[in-house]
C-alpha cells in the first residue's frame, strides 16, 4: 500500500543524490565569491532541469526526473517539506527584543515599506499587462496581488545569511532590518492567502469572500500567537510533557506540522502556520531553547530539505522557452526602485540620515526566499503562468545578490550602518571559528 518498487527506489535515490550534491557543489561555490547560497542552489535546478540538462539532452533529463509515474510526486513531497521547514527556521529568526527608539524605527519602516510599495505594484499590474501571464485560475485580481507582493516582500532567511556571514547579526541595522522583513511578511501572507483563497474559488468575488478570508487569516494569527505563546512558555519545559522530553526537535516539529495543517484546512496556506510556529517558539521560549530548536533545525533543513526545495524550484524554470528578459529588466528596476525609494523616503521622514536611509533601502530590498515561496505558491495554484514564475524567481534572486554586494562593501570600507554602530568590529562566524582553531594546531 505505501511501498515502491526496489527500481524505483533506487532511481528516486539517484535522480535525488544528484539534485542534492549539486545544490550543495553550487551554493558553496555562490559563496565563495560572495554570492548568495540560495542563488547557486537554484541554479542546481537549472543546471539538471529544462534550461539546460533537458535543452540539450532531453531524454537524460526525462530519465533523471521523470522516470517512473510517482516520481514527480516524490520530489513534490520534499520540496512542500522544504518549504514548511524554510518558513519554520524564517519564523526562528524573528527579532522580538527592542527599544523604544528602535521600535519606533522599525514600526515607521513597515508602514513605509509596505503599503506605498504594495500600492503601487497593485496600479502596476495594469501597466505591465498582466493578461499574458495569468495561470490556469485565470483570475485578473489575484495576479494583480500577488505583483503588489512582490514588490513589497522582503526575505529574512537571506538577509539573515548575509548579516551572519558579513559578521554584523549583533547590530542594530540586522535587528531593525530582520524584524521589519518578520512583520511586513506577515502582512503580506495574510494578501497571499485571499488571492490563493479568491483563486480557487474561480472569478467568484464579494465583498463577503474579502471579510472572510482576511478575517479567518487575522483571526488564525491572533489565536496562534495567544494560544501557541501559552504552549510553548508554560507546557513545554515540563516533566509532564512527555512528548517534549522523548524529543526535543520532534515535539516542535509536531507543532509546526499541526499548526501547518490547520492553516492549510482554513485555507489560509500551510506555510503561513510554519511560520507562525516558528516566530510564536522565538518569542515564547527561553533564549538558550530557542537558540537550540533553530541550530537543531537548520542542520536537517538546510542540509537536505531546504536546497532540495530550492533546487526544484530551478527544476521547475525553462530559461530557454519560457523567460523574456527585456520584461523582467523592467520588472526587475521598477520593482527595485519602488521598494528602495519608498524604504529611503520612509527614513528621511523620520530623521535618518541619507547613508543610513540608503542602506535600510538595499536591505529591505532583499526578496531571497519569501520571494521564491510567493512564486511557486502563486505558480502551483494556478495563479500566475510559468513565464511570470520564471521572471519572480530571477526577480529574488538578483535583489538577494544586490544587498549582500552592498553591505560587504560598506563593512569592509569601515563605514558605519546606522547611528549605534559606530566602530564595528564584525563577529566571527562558528564555522570560522573552527577553521581557525584548526590552522593553529
Amino acid at each position: 500500500m505505501f511501498s515502491l518498487t526496489g527500481d524505483e527506489i533506487s532511481h528516486f535515490l539517484l535522480a535525488m543524490g544528484c539534485l542534492l550534491a549539486m545544490a550543495h557543489l553550487l551554493g558553496f561555490l555562490a559563496e565563495r565569491i560572495f554570492i548568495p547560497r540560495v542563488i547557486g542552489e537554484v541554479a542546481a535546478g537549472l543546471v539538471l532541469g529544462p534550461t539546460i540538462l533537458g535543452h540539450f539532452f532531453p531524454d537524460a533529463f526525462r530519465w533523471m526526473f521523470l522516470g517512473f509515474p510517482y516520481e514527480g510526486k516524490l520530489f513534490g513531497l520534499l520540496y512542500q517539506l522544504g518549504l514548511l521547514l524554510l518558513m519554520f527556521c524564517s519564523g526562528l529568526k524573528f527579532q522580538t527584543r527592542f527599544n523604544k527608539e528602535d521600535a519606533k524605527i522599525t514600526t515607521a519602516l513597515v508602514i513605509g515599506s509596505t503599503i506605498p510599495a504594495f500600492i503601487v505594484g497593485w496600479f502596476a499590474a495594469d501597466i505591465f499587462n498582466i493578461t499574458p501571464y495569468l495561470g490556469t485560475a485565470n483570475n485578473p485580481l489575484a495576479i494583480k496581488i500577488v505583483i503588489a507582493i512582490s514588490i513589497a516582500i522582503t526575505s529574512i532567511p537571506v538577509i539573515s545569511k548575509i548579516f551572519n556571514d558579513l559578521g554584523i547579526m549583533h547590530t542594530r541595522f540586522s535587528k531593525i532590518v530582520i524584524a521589519c522583513a518578520g512583520i511586513h511578511d506577515i502582512l503580506l501572507w495574510v494578501a497571499l492567502g485571499f488571492a490563493t483563497a479568491i483563486a480557487s474559488q474561480g472569478a467568484v468575488f464579494t465583498a463577503g469572500t474579502a471579510v472572510k478570508s482576511v478575517g479567518i487569516s487575522f483571526a488564525f494569527i491572533i489565536g496562534t500567537f495567544t494560544l501557541g505563546y501559552l504552549l510553548f512558555k508554560r507546557l513545554t519545559i515540563i516533566k509532564q510533557n512527555l512528548l517534549f522530553r522523548s524529543s526535543n526537535l520532534g515535539y516542535f516539529l509536531f507543532i509546526m506540522f499541526m499548526l501547518a495543517s490547520l492553516a492549510g484546512n482554513l485555507h489560509v496556506e500551510a506555510i503561513f502556520g510554519a511560520l507562525l510556529a516558528g516566530i510564536v517558539a522565538k518569542m515564547a521560549l527561553p533564549k538558550m531553547v530557542s537558540e537550540r530548536l533553530e541550530q537543531n533545525v537548520s542542520n536537517i533543513s538546510f542540509s537536505w530539505f531546504i536546497p532540495i526545495y530550492f533546487a526544484t524550484v530551478g527544476l521547475q524554470l525553462d530559461l530557454v522557452k519560457h523567460f523574456n528578459p527585456l520584461f523582467f529588466l523592467s520588472y526587475f528596476l521598477f520593482a527595485t526602485l519602488t521598494q528602495t525609494i519608498a524604504v529611503y523616503i520612509t527614513s528621511r521622514f523620520i530623521k535618518q540620515d541619507p547613508f543610513t536611509s540608503f542602506n535600510l533601502g538595499v536591505a529591505i530590498n532583499d526578496r531571497g526566499g519569501p520571494g521564491i515561496v510567493l512564486s511557486s505558491v502563486a505558480y502551483s495554484t494556478g495563479i500566475i503562468n510559468q513565464e511570470l514564475f520564471a521572471i519572480l524567481v530571477m526577480l529574488a534572486l538578483v535583489t538577494s545578490w544586490i544587498p549582500g554586494t552592498w553591505l560587504r562593501i560598506v563593512v569592509s570600507k569601515g563605514w558605519r550602518l546606522m547611528p549605534g554602530d559606530e566602530d564595528l568590529v564584525p563577529q566571527q562566524r562558528n564555522d570560522d571559528k573552527i577553521k581557525s582553531i584548526n590552522h593553529h594546531r
